[in-house]
C-alpha cells in the first residue's frame, strides 16, 4: 500500500487523527481570538488603565506568546512528546481564560484618583501568564501531530494541512464576533468566560480522540521521563510541569513590566544574530552562506510587517472604539468585532490567492519570495493609507466610516497571504539543514519581537486622558497622525526590499 493510499478507517480521505486536531486547534484559537480584541478595551474601559499603560500589558503579553512556543517546542520534541505537551498546555489554557472571567470591582475616579480593583488585576496578570505558558505548550506540538498523522511522501499532506488552518481561522472568525460581542454588550465576564469554555471543548474533544492519533506524538522515550529527576519521588516528567509552573510565576511578573520585557528581547535578539554572525563566517560554505543572509534579511523584514499588522489589536481596535460610526448594512457591531474581517478575507481569498501563484508559476512570472514579501509589506502600509484617506470624510459627530477601518483590514490580509505562507516555507527551503530548528525559532522570535515593537508604535497616538473621557476631534487627529507614519513605514520597507530584490534572487541560488 503507497503512502498515499486511503486507509479503510480513514475519514472523507483524511486520517481521522486530523479532525481530531481540527477541532482541539479550532478551539484554542476560539479561546485565544475571543480574548484578543477584547484585552486592550477591558483594560482601558474597565481598569481605566491610561492608553500607554494598556498598550504596555498587550505588548508584554503578546510577546511573549509568540516567544513562548519555541521553549514549548523543545521540551515536548525532547521529554514529554506531543500528545502531553498539548494536554498540559490546554490545561493551563483553561484555567487562564476562565480566570479572565473574573473581573473584581471597576475601576472608579475620585478626587485623590483612580481607584482599581488590586486583586483583581492580579488574578487577571497571572491568567495572562496562564495563557502565555499553555499557548507555548499547545501552539507547536498541535501543528506537529497533523504532520505525523501522514507518511513521509504521502500526496495528501498539503491537503490535511489545508484543513488543519481552516480550523484556525474558522475559530478565529467565530470567537471574535461572538465573544467581542458578549464582551462589549453582556459584559467582560461573558466575553473571557466564552472564551474559556472554548478552549475546555477542544480539550475534551482532545483527550476523546487519542486513540486516533495512531500513537503519534508520544513521549520519545517513556523510561526517561518516569526516572526520578532531582528528589526522590519526582519523575522528569513532573520535574517539568513543576518548572513549567515556576515559568508561570515569572511571566506572570513580566507580563507587568513592559521594559523588561523590551530589555529580554534586546538582548535576546542581538544574541542570536550575533550567533548566526559566526554560524555564517565560520560554519557556511559560499551557497549556503549566501542563502542563510537572505533568510536573515527576510526575517527581519516580517519585522516591520507584522508591527505594522499587529496594529489590529492596538490601534486599531482603539480607532473602531472611539473614531468609527460602528454601523455596517444596517448593524452596529463592536470595536472588538472588527478583528474578525481579518479570519473573513482569509476565507475569500486564500483560495484565489493559491490559484494565483500556481498560474503565475506555470507561466514563468511567479514572483521571487523577497517581492512577495515587498508586496506584503507595501499593503500593510496602504491599509493604513485607506484610515488616513478615510479620515477626511467624518460624519456630523466627527466619527468616520465603518467601511473604511473593513478596507483597511482587507488590504492588511491581503499582505499577510503575499507574506505569510511563504515565511515559514522559505526557513526550510533557505536554512542549512543542521539549523533549520535554530531558524524556526530565529523567526518566531522576530513574531515576538514584531509584537512588543507593535504596542510600542501604537503609543504615539495614545490619549491623555482614561477611555472615559476621549474627544473624538483630538483623537481622530491622533490617529490619522500615527497611521500616515504608518504608510510612509510600510512603503519605505516595502521599497527598501524590493530594491534589494535581485541581489537577493541571486544570493538563493535557483531556490525562490
Amino acid at each position: 500500500m503507497s503512502s498515499s493510499t486511503t486507509r479503510t478507517d480513514d475519514l472523507w480521505g483524511h486520517p481521522r487523527g486530523l479532525y481530531i486536531c481540527f477541532a482541539t486547534e479550532l478551539w484554542e484559537r476560539f479561546s485565544f481570538y475571543g480574548m484578543k480584541y477584547l484585552l486592550l478595551l477591558y483594560l482601558t474601559k474597565y481598569h481605566l488603565f491610561s492608553d500607554a499603560a494598556g498598550l504596555g500589558v498587550l505588548g508584554s503579553y503578546a510577546s511573549l506568546v509568540y516567544a513562548m512556543p519555541v521553549l514549548g517546542g523543545l521540551i515536548a520534541d525532547r521529554f514529554i512528546g506531543m500528545r502531553k505537551a498539548v494536554t498540559f498546555g490546554g490545561l493551563l489554557l483553561v484555567a487562564g481564560h476562565l480566570g479572565m472571567a473574573y473581573e473584581g470591582d471597576a475601576a472608579r475616579q475620585t478626587a485623590e484618583g483612580i481607584v482599581r480593583d488590586d486583586a483583581a488585576l492580579s488574578v487577571f496578570y497571572l491568567s495572562l501568564a496562564l495563557i502565555v505558558v499553555g499557548v507555548g505548550f499547545l501552539k507547536p506540538n498541535i501543528s506537529t501531530v497533523v504532520g505525523k498523522l501522514y507518511a513521509e511522501g504521502d500526496a495528501r499532506r498539503d491537503s490535511g494541512f489545508t484543513i488543519f488552518y481552516m480550523g484556525i481561522n474558522v475559530g478565529a472568525f467565530a470567537a471574535t464576533l461572538l465573544c467581542g460581542w458578549l464582551g462589549e454588550v453582556y459584559g467582560w465576564t461573558w466575553g473571557f468566560g466564552a472564551a474559556g469554555i472554548g478552549m475546555l471543548i477542544g480539550l475534551i474533544m482532545f483527550q476523546w480522540g487519542q486513540k486516533f492519533l495512531d500513537g503519534h506524538g508520544q513521549p520519545p522515550d517513556l523510561d526517561v521521563l518516569l526516572r526520578p529527576a532531582v528528589l526522590p519521588g519526582l519523575t522528569l516528567e513532573r520535574a517539568i510541569y513543576l518548572g513549567s509552573l515556576l515559568m508561570v510565576a515569572v511571566v506572570w511578573q513580566l507580563v507587568q513590566l513592559t521594559d523588561t520585557v523590551g530589555t529580554l528581547l534586546d538582548v535576546l535578539s542581538l544574541v542570536v544574530l550575533a550567533g548566526l554572525g559566526w554560524f555564517l563566517l565560520v560554519r557556511c560554505n559560499k551557497v549556503e552562506r549566501e542563502r542563510m543572509f537572505v533568510l536573515i534579511v527576510l526575517t527581519l523584514s516580517t519585522v516591520v510587517f507584522w508591527a505594522l499588522f499587529e496594529q489590529a489589536a492596538g490601534s486599531m481596535t482603539l480607532y473602531a472604539d472611539r473614531v468609527t460610526d460602528k454601523t455596517l448594512l444596517g448593524v452596529t457591531v463592536t470595536a472588538a468585532q472588527f478583528g474578525a474581517a481579518n479570519a473573513f478575507f482569509i476565507f475569500l481569498l486564500a483560495p484565489p490567492f493559491a490559484l494565483l501563484w500556481t498560474r503565475l508559476s506555470k507561466a514563468g512570472w511567479e514572483p521571487a519570495t523577497p517581492v512577495k514579501f515587498s508586496l506584503g509589506i507595501a499593503q500593510a502600509g496602504l491599509g493604513f493609507g485607506a484610515l488616513v484617506y478615510g479620515a477626511q470624510f467624518p460624519d456630523e459627530a466627527g466619527m468616520v466610516s465603518a467601511w473604511w477601518l473593513v478596507l483597511a483590514y482587507l488590504l492588511h490580509t491581503m499582505g499577510e497571504l503575499c507574506l505569510s505562507p511563504v515565511g515559514l516555507s522559505a526557513v526550510t527551503k533557505l536554512a542549512v539543514p543542521s539549523v533549520v530548528g535554530v531558524m524556526m525559532g530565529t523567526w518566531f522570535l522576530a513574531s515576538a519581537y514584531s509584537s512588543y515593537v507593535a504596542a510600542q508604535i501604537a503609543t504615539v497616538a495614545a490619549q491623555p486622558v482614561n477611555a472615559e473621557n476621549v474627544n473624538v476631534s483630538d483623537a481622530l487627529s491622533a490617529y490619522t497622525d500615527l497611521f500616515g507614519q504608518l504608510l510612509s513605514i510600510g512603503l519605505a520597507g516595502a521599497a527598501a526590499l524590493l530594491l534589494l530584490s535581485p541581489l537577493l534572487k541571486r544570493m538563493m541560488h535557483g531556490i525562490r
